[in-house]
């Protein structure tokens, strides 16, 4: 069965949605990180998940990317692969400050 076919697409985005819901993940979790940093209460500071955050922001706005926007919907679905992987890799980044909200026994968090 190929993509194309009826139905294939919707398949495959029902298994790949364990992708969607780290990207989520990450988008909840990383304003809420960022208020602890900014207030002194989790460290160290993760700052790959800030530079890829920075990343992904920076690839929306940038008036060029690899698939220019106006080659419509190549250009839209670049950005939405791109920005995703780059949410994946913040989720993953934020597994430390995960499991200290999970377990927040202590005000601040530093290892």
């Amino acid at each position: 069965m190929t993509l194309l076919s009826r139905g294939g697409w919707l398949r495959r985005l029902k298994s790949r949605a364990w992708a969607f819901q780290r990207m989520g993940r990450g988008l909840q979790l990383f304003a809420p990180m960022t208020g602890d940093v900014l207030r002194g209460r989790f460290r160290p500071v993760p700052w790959k998940a800030f530079a890829l955050m920075l990343a992904a922001v920076g690839y929306l706005l940038m008036p060029f990317d690899l698939i220019p926007d106006f080659i419509v919907p190549f250009g839209l679905i670049d950005d939405a692969l791109i920005v995703g992987w780059l949410l994946n890799r913040i989720d993953a980044q934020l597994a430390v400050y995960r499991a200290w909200r999970l377990n927040n026994d202590s005000p601040t968090y530093t290892p």
